[in-house]
């Protein structure tokens, strides 16, 4: 129902724009991150664009940043100068105050639109209708529309995201991060933190050749799913392009740090994951769903969770295996209970999945 409510809210931004605020106001220390999200076309030529991201503040808080390394348990690790450089660069975004209250107004398609007040930890999120022009459905599946802050005409500052446009039907590619395309030994939490906030991210040998075989072949459109914070969002984008993967959009966990919350961000993160791709699945039920994970979490369990509670959409599910069990591992087993055995399959080197169209 609040989905639908902020569809119609986005739609009458024309009414609303001649009475209400027309611009994104910020002080000149306020700065705004947009986070790449998901449009989808609809039958009725109407494009339902989502827009989030967040405002902030920047500080220059050293205390904090010792605060944030304890936090994390990094404390008593000895790190190299090359360490403490990506460590410095990948904590920036932690901290950093929030600013609440913020009316925020974008413009998508060359239509303003009202999105919404940043809530207390800076975020804002809604779900808005545009026409979409005709040109937009003659394009390729995936085509992404940019999303800008509208600011007053004498902050000359520039605040842009995007937003990837989906076809009704047509194949996407659900491809979790941590140990599936980035080596993170989310098994050993002391290499977790080290390859996470203080390494260069290193790529899985051969799934960038992989996943651009499905582009190819099957033109399909990637979606990139974690429970790691949305705060590592620059550095994760960097790793895909700079590593061959294809663009695609990103979901990522909602997090603000303090030093008692980093257990949820340590935590499991399947109820994260079931929840986004519920949505994600739901928003687009002609489209087709390959699955791809590892066996170093619960990627087997929430995804034959979703094959069962979509069979019409899922239509393949890919698991890299880290932790040594095979197929007929019955962790495997009871997971795929009663699912097709064409439907799963488990490899450790890219070259053993056999691929078909989907």
């Amino acid at each position: 129902m609040m989905r639908w409510f902020l569809i119609i809210l986005g739609s009458c931004v024309l009414a609303t724009n001649a009475l209400g605020q027309a611009h994104t106001r910020l002080k000149r220390d306020e700065q705004i991150v947009f986070y790449p999200s998901l449009g989808v076309l609809k039958p009725d030529g109407s494009c339902e664009i989502e827009i989030r991201g967040c405002v902030y503040e920047r500080e220059s808080r050293w205390l904090a940043l010792a605060a944030l390394r304890k936090a994390l348990g990094l404390a008593d690790i000895e790190m190299s100068p090359a360490e403490r450089r990506v460590f410095a660069d990948r904590a920036r975004l932690f901290l950093v105050d929030h600013e609440h209250g913020k009316q925020i107004v974008a413009r998508v398609g060359g239509t303003n639109l009202p999105v919404a007040s940043t809530d207390a930890d800076g975020w804002f999120g809604s779900i808005v209708r545009i026409s979409a022009p005709a040109p937009v459905h003659a394009a390729r599946d995936g085509i992404e529309i940019e999303i800008e802050a509208v600011l007053p005409p004498a902050d000359q500052r520039v605040f842009k995201g995007s937003c990837l446009l989906l076809r009704q039907d047509g194949l996407s590619v659900v491809s979790d991060i941590d140990d599936t395309i980035k080596i993170t030994e989310v098994l050993d939490r002391k290499a977790m933190l080290r390859n996470t906030f203080l390494r260069t991210f290193k790529p899985v040998p051969g799934m960038a050749a992989l996943y651009q075989e499905l582009a190819r072949s099957n033109h399909a459109v990637f979606h990139y799913v974690s429970a790691s914070p949305w705060q590592l969002y620059q550095p994760l984008a960097e790793f895909v392009v700079s590593n061959g993967f294809p663009a695609g959009s990103f979901h990522l966990k909602k997090f603000r740090w303090r030093a008692e919350s980093f257990r949820s961000l340590l935590a499991g993160p399947e109820k994260f994951k079931l929840s986004v791709l519920e949505s994600l699945i739901e928003r687009c039920p002609r489209r087709r769903f390959l699955l791809i994970g590892d066996s170093g979490e619960r990627d087997p369990e929430v995804y034959a969770v979703l094959a069962r509670k979509y069979p019409q959409q899922v239509v393949g599910v890919w698991i890299r295996d880290v932790t040594g069990e095979s197929r007929e591992a019955e962790r495997y087993r009871k997971a795929f209970t009663g699912l097709p055995e064409s439907l799963w399959q488990v490899f450790r080197d890219p070259a053993e999945i056999r691929k078909t169209p989907f």
